[in-house]
């Protein structure tokens, strides 16, 4: 099956999205190696996590530039997650409005464009009326 420009696209920035992940994991690797945690039960349950969250994204990915519609659902759902995560990070104690605002954007764009290669796929699909 033949993807459209819409759907590699979305497929591309979910892959970003995952590589990002992947860079992440290995900072928390890094910290667990060098003694800068203060749980490393913890942070190995955190480096899991992101592992399994990483592999999570980059499936959708593949999924997507494929064509698959369990990927799109899988990526939109990632979004979300991530705009509940911008969220708390603009609120609270602790809250900072800037890291809220670059988690928000991308999630809000990768969300956009899933959304897009959907109807993309949808219009591909014929009527079986």
């Amino acid at each position: 099956m033949r993807t459209t420009v819409v759907e590699r696209t979305a497929a591309t920035l979910l892959a970003a999205e995952g590589i990002g992940l992947l860079v992440l994991l290995g900072w928390q690797v890094v910290a667990i190696v060098t003694g800068d945690t203060d749980s490393v039960a913890s942070a190995v349950a955190l480096v899991v996590l992101t592992a399994l969250g990483a592999a999570a994204v980059l499936g959708f990915a593949v999924a997507t530039w494929v064509g698959q519609s369990w990927g799109r659902s899988g990526g939109i759902v990632t979004q979300l997650l991530v705009l509940a995560v911008a969220l708390g990070a603009a609120t609270g104690d602790y809250g900072h409005p800037a890291i809220a605002v670059g988690l928000a954007i991308p999630a809000i764009v990768v969300g956009l464009c899933l959304i897009a290669a959907a109807r993309a796929a949808g219009r591909r699909r014929p009527a079986t009326d």
